[in-house]
């Protein structure tokens, strides 16, 4: 496995953890929700040669604390930390994969400052407000929110797995490095839904800037019919085009070498 560097970035309010493996073009991970660098295992598959890949705790997680206290965060600011951090690592156009709320962010991100993505995958972005039903979901998310505000954290994500029409209780390969990535989820959670849930529930990309932008909207295989598979495609029909496959299910899960061959070939068009 190629070894990760870690390194620090100090952003407007808060200091990023962020790891560092391999050479080559940047490619940008940004992970879904409460999950961190720890839980990019792709940083690893690649030959060294292939990638810079780069991952990183978004502000609030695990090693990338506030400088005061925990404050509601935007998917503006998250895609302006990103910013910072790509302006960091080097000036050439990057690769960027986001999934789930990390693909609300590249799309962000990429509106934002086109002259840093030479392309981004938005793997499964939950762009709820683009469904016909949109309005019904944002009701839900409140009722989420207020779920976690009234009984805690176990309430609202049982609340949301279901709605979601996600696996309650998912089969995750036990090692070292999923175990670490999931103890860091697990303590992110109260900051997730605390500061983070409703500005990402809420968030509405701006279709007409991103229309032109080189980006693949990309859905799992095996998600069909989950709430951020059929955001996805909402995102898609939006560019006029039909969301590319990717091998496993939400969240990049499963076989992380066939999804990361996959990833391959799309990034090798641009």
């Amino acid at each position: 496995m190629n070894e990760a560097h870690a390194h620090t970035l100090k952003v407007p309010d808060a200091t990023l953890h962020y790891e560092v493996c391999g050479s080559g073009p940047v490619l940008l991970c940004i992970r879904a929700g409460p999950r961190t660098a720890a839980a990019s295992h792709l940083s690893g598959i690649f030959s060294p040669d292939r990638y810079t890949v780069v991952t990183y705790d978004p502000r609030g997680l695990s090693r990338s604390p506030f400088d005061g206290e925990p404050q509601d965060t935007t998917v503006q600011t998250f895609a302006d930390d990103a910013h910072r951090l790509l302006a960091t690592v080097g000036t050439e156009l990057a690769f960027v994969l986001g999934s789930s709320g990390g693909g609300l962010v590249g799309l962000e991100l990429i509106g934002d400052h086109p002259e840093q993505v030479r392309a981004l995958v938005a793997h499964e972005p939950p762009t709820t407000r683009l469904l016909d039903d949109a309005d019904e979901h944002l009701a839900f998310d409140r009722e989420v929110y207020d779920t976690y505000r009234a009984g805690g954290v176990g309430p609202a994500m049982g609340k949301f797995m279901a709605g979601a029409g996600l696996d309650p209780h998912p089969v995750i390969e036990s090692t070292p490095e999923m175990d670490e990535a999931m103890a860091r989820m697990q303590g992110n959670m109260e900051f997730f839904l605390a500061h983070m849930w409703l500005p990402l529930t809420g968030y509405e990309p701006d279709t007409s800037r991103l229309r032109s932008l080189p980006i693949t909207v990309a859905v799992g295989e095996a998600s069909e019919g989950q709430l951020a598979h059929r955001a996805a495609r909402a995102l898609a029909a939006q560019r006029g085009q039909e969301p590319t496959v990717f091998p496993g299910d939400y969240g990049w899960g499963g076989n992380a070498e066939a999804f990361a061959d996959r990833l391959d070939e799309v990034l090798s068009r641009y």
